[in-house]
């Protein structure tokens, strides 16, 4: 009896042990050596998280917010920060520091670097940081106040209840030791000297920041490379370091055709696919040995929009806008009729090869406040009769050609532009020009270098009409920038920059003040009901009077290799918004 029962222990003993290694075989670790290759078609503008526009990823892969967006359900979850509380009020808001965090050069990151990154950077005005605009409250646009508690606590005094401010959060936090003197110091022309800190010509290794990834090596026209960051404060449930992956190797080629060239060749792991790549690249998928992910449509909205501003230059006096053409683009009934004259179905069956959505709304469709064309948003159907119906409604007229005429016979022919390069964006402006032309409109499509489009729409403000498309999220604050008419990104009526002051003749339109006054409405309650009912009176305005004519988005597709363990794809956070718990097996 005692022998079978000392059997049997030895029986479960043995199971354990090998329950036990099976487990920690499939639990995910760090592969030595295991280096992921990622791919970009444009080489960094700048390594600093806070100016402009990066072209890389790598650059968020750098640094941490107190708080990320989960790319699965988009809710603020923590990061440095292991905790929250907001007091009933509303307006205080306490965070608790994760133990024992360091910056990538070994350095203690506590919560003076969350003040220096708030109070000395993204909230001076000498330094053009682009989280900067989201953190305006209220109608009087001020900043919250911090307080530092002690090493690990910080608060934020709010000036009035604010419902967006934990999505604002994700700003990356600075290293105060490293950059304090660079935003103290100013250059010859009196500007701190941190507008010139880490750019592209920077030592990448100086680069300190405390993201699961720090800047090993750049090099121009060829390649970024980045390391594990030794200091990173994430580990796995098992308590293996992360990130798992050691290195990420990110390639800067020419165009996205090299981009697919090089992953069916096996040289990179992923691949996000334009809607003509799709049907060969199923047909490999077994072959290849990766798998493609569909997200649906993206949050982001693209769109056209005419430059409605009445502003003049200031140095010489002229108009920014053609005085004919700045009449045509601020008609409502001309935007009306343009929205009914895009035949946007076409749009996706032949530009997105029927891989996409129409889009009506400015909010995507996975926002929980996103108002449904079924619930009454207001949309126009493709309809050229109806089209060429407001036109001459509205006092226009036709000449025997077919050509479209203002209401003082002047042609109605203007400029669209969009980014060269891209081949999906320059395929909807060819679109576009044929669409409007069959209600009499001639379209010059003329897409430019980025960085000309960039200076013609924040420089010299002498734009027509623009293509382009702009990143969304679940909290619509976020493109507050954008849809507010003192942001800076408020591109159809483009206010005066802090440097300009003032600028002869801008003046903002009543439905503009409307809208900034709804978007300042839904940031001040946290009752969601209510806020769903302000973002769908927003939806709605913009949808009436159409500063943007929204077209549609081709699905979120992209093709992983299957040694990449761990992908939780989704069109809000793609493939890698969770990297360091991604990892590598051997092939």
């Amino acid at each position: 009896m005692q022998s079978a029962r000392l059997v049997r222990h030895l029986w479960l003993l043995l199971l354990a042990l090998i329950l036990g290694g099976y487990l920690v075989a499939c639990a995910p670790h760090p592969l030595p050596g295991s280096q992921l290759v990622l791919s970009t078609t444009s080489d960094p503008k700048s390594f600093n998280p806070i100016l402009g526009e990066n072209s890389l990823e790598d650059v968020s892969l750098v640094f941490d917010g107190l708080v990320r967006l989960n790319g699965l359900t988009g809710r603020v979850e923590p990061e440095l920060a292991e905790s929250w509380e907001i007091d009933n009020t509303g307006k205080r808001i306490r965070f608790t520091l994760r133990d024992g965090l360091q910056w990538s050069d070994g350095q203690p990151l506590t919560a003076d670097d969350v003040l220096f990154t708030f109070e000395d950077v993204i909230f001076n005005e000498q330094i053009p940081a682009r989280q900067r605009d989201v953190m305006r409250i209220g109608q009087s646009n001020r900043f919250p106040a911090l307080r530092k508690l002690n090493e690990q606590q910080i608060e934020f005094i709010l000036p009035e209840p604010f419902a967006p401010f934990l999505v604002t959060l994700d700003a990356p936090i600075l290293p105060k030791h490293v950059l304090e003197n660079t935003v103290q110091n100013l250059n010859s022309n009196g500007n701190p000297q941190f507008l010139t800190t880490w750019t592209v010509e920077t030592n990448v290794q100086q680069i300190v920041g405390s993201g699961p990834y720090r800047l090993k090596q750049y090099r121009p026209g060829e390649r970024v490379l980045l390391e594990r960051n030794p200091y990173y404060w994430r580990r796995t449930a098992q308590g293996a370091a992360e990130p798992l992956i050691e290195r990420l190797v990110v390639q800067v080629m020419d165009s996205r055709d090299t981009q697919l060239l090089r992953f069916r060749s096996q040289e990179l792991d992923f691949y996000n696919l334009r809607p003509e790549d799709f049907q060969l690249l199923k047909q490999e998928e077994e072959r290849g040995q990766f798998t493609i992910y569909n997200g649906g449509p993206p949050p982001n909205s693209t769109w056209i929009t005419f430059n409605q501003s009445r502003a003049r230059n200031p140095k010489t006096g002229k108009p920014l806008v053609r005085p004919e053409r700045s009449r045509w683009f601020r008609d409502l009934a001309f935007r009306q009729a343009v929205a009914h004259a895009l035949d946007r179905q076409a749009l996706v069956n032949n530009v997105f090869r029927g891989l996409g959505k129409v889009q009506d709304s400015p909010l995507a469709e996975q926002n929980p406040y996103y108002l449904a064309p079924d619930a009454g948003l207001v949309t126009y159907p493709y309809d050229l009769e109806r089209a060429k119906a407001i036109l001459q409604a509205a006092g226009y007229t036709y000449n025997s050609q077919g050509q479209l005429l203002d209401d003082q016979s002047n042609p109605v022919r203007f400029v669209l532009n969009t980014n060269a390069g891209n081949t999906i964006r320059e395929a909807i402006g060819t679109q576009i020009q044929h669409d409007l032309a069959q209600i009499g409109i001639i379209v010059d499509f003329v897409p430019v270098a980025f960085n000309t489009l960039l200076e013609k729409m924040d420089v010299r403000r002498d734009w027509e009409c623009i293509l382009l498309s702009l990143p969304s999220s679940i909290e619509p604050n976020s493109e507050a920038s954008f849809w507010r008419s003192d942001g800076r990104l408020h591109s159809f009526n483009q206010p005066p920059s802090t440097e300009e002051g003032t600028l002869p003749g801008y003046q903002v339109y009543p439905w503009e003040k409307q809208i900034d006054h709804l978007l300042i409405a839904a940031a001040q309650t946290y009752d969601e009901q209510e806020r769903k009912a302000l973002y769908g009176q927003f939806q709605q305005l913009v949808q009436e009077q159409l500063p943007v004519i929204h077209l549609g988005n081709p699905l979120t597709l992209t093709a992983v290799r299957r040694r990449v363990r761990g992908v939780k794809f989704s069109a809000i956070g793609g493939g890698l918004w969770n990297l360091p718990e991604l990892s590598l097996v051997k092939e």
